[in-house]
């Protein structure tokens, strides 16, 4: 007879959560901020973001600063954030390599390591993964505050709720626990997400759409992904993986797939395809800048920037595909902004306006109306994505809410 109890006891909890996550979440966005302006904002009583902010002080997640009286009378008191003494390692894991970055509350970049991880199993790449984050700390003991979470991004089908990693295209992974592995080595919460869904939530939180509720961003790597932000949060569909745009047949005549299609964007637009294509122009007699010995993204790039009719011709007919995909999704999606991630962008004067035009004469007027098409501002910042997981964790209550029950 105790289950409606413990439901009670499970909804005050919630309760707690929600509300102690919406005066959070105020503080952090538009600190500083006054008591009296939370209650307002977030429409709690004032007894109540009383308390509330009084736990948060006390576990030093917020402090008080004095605020320019306005009128001549007494200073207010307003709060901030306080993001110095608490760490996350956010873990950006490849296919032969991991990046692991410290990072305080702010987002900041504390410190950062580059290790190979060629294991091709799940249960050898899982022992050296947690052997580098283990050595990580070990480095940074200095630097490192308070941890409170570990998150892990990678290319795959991640089940960010259960944490669980069903697929990675490099090794045969069989239902991979890491989050629960995770917290039983390290003892701290743990994320895991994939790589180009959690970058989308972090251009939302620190980027180029963090000025927008509704954004896509596509990624042109070793293959092509998007991340699909709605209302401020990454669109997951109730299997946890959306957004494989790569997968989208923009040539039916095209080359086979690894997936087993043929025609695929990520055919065109993905970095293997552009060098392919550019060394095939190059053996056809076609004249170029570039060589055979050195066509990879980053000369291609370059090469365009500075005329080179071949790699702008390459760059063009990738972007012209690239938009073509795009545009569908912004037909189905209807988004208030596109960010573009990926080495391509670096050529970014001739990819941009050829994959405007495609949008522009495929996407109803109304979406295109005022839909800004820009590069990404942290494509650069490899393990940002994960950072972006303990930020969420925060924002909704769920890391908070265990920080301060602890």
């Amino acid at each position: 007879m105790t289950t409606g109890g413990q439901a009670q006891i499970g909804n005050v909890d919630l309760v707690k959560q929600l509300n102690s996550a919406a005066v959070y979440r105020l503080i952090d966005r538009q600190g500083p901020i006054s008591r009296i302006q939370i209650a307002e904002l977030s429409q709690l009583a004032p007894a109540s973001v009383t308390k509330i902010t009084r736990q948060l002080i006390e576990r030093g997640l917020i402090k008080e600063v004095e605020q320019q009286a306005s009128t001549g009378g007494r200073r207010a008191i307003s709060i901030v954030t306080e993001t110095r003494g608490f760490n996350t390692i956010g873990v950006r894991l490849g296919r032969n390599d991991a990046t692991l970055t410290l990072f305080d509350l702010s987002g900041k970049s504390l410190a950062e390591e580059h290790y190979p991880l060629p294991q091709r199993t799940q249960e050898t790449l899982e022992n050296a993964l947690f052997d580098i984050i283990a050595q990580f700390k070990e480095l940074y003991q200095r630097k490192l505050r308070e941890l409170i979470a570990i998150a892990v991004i990678l290319p795959g089908l991640v089940d960010p709720d259960k944490g669980v990693i069903r697929y990675m295209p490099h090794i045969t992974v069989s239902h991979w626990p890491l989050v629960a592995n995770l917290k039983k080595r390290f003892s701290v919460t743990s994320f895991v997400g994939h790589d180009i869904r959690s970058l989308a939530l972090a251009e939302h939180y620190f980027g180029a759409s963090r000025d927008c509720a509704d954004s896509i961003l596509v990624r042109v790597h070793r293959g092509t992904g998007a991340g699909i932000i709605t209302n401020g949060h990454i669109f997951l569909g109730s299997n946890g993986n959306v957004g494989e745009i790569g997968h989208i047949q923009v040539d039916p005549l095209g080359e086979r797939c690894h997936c087993g299609n043929f025609g695929c964007l990520e055919t065109i637009a993905a970095n293997g395809a552009i060098e392919n294509r550019v060394r095939h122009l190059l053996q056809q007699g076609y004249s170029s800048s570039l060589t055979l010995d050195n066509c990879q993204m980053a000369a291609i790039c370059k090469a365009a920037n500075k005329g080179d009719a071949l790699a702008c011709e390459v760059i063009g007919f990738v972007g012209r595909y690239l938009g073509k995909a795009i545009a569908i999704a912004i037909n189905l999606f209807n988004p208030q902004k596109v960010v573009i991630a990926g080495e391509i962008t670096d050529a970014g004067r001739i990819l941009l306006p050829a994959v405007e035009s495609c949008i522009n004469t495929q996407v109803l007027k109304a979406f295109r109306k005022n839909l800004p098409v820009v590069r990404s501002e942290l494509d650069h910042r490899s393990a940002i994505g994960a950072f972006a997981l303990a930020k969420r964790a925060m924002l909704n209550g769920l890391l908070l809410q265990h920080l301060l029950e602890e």
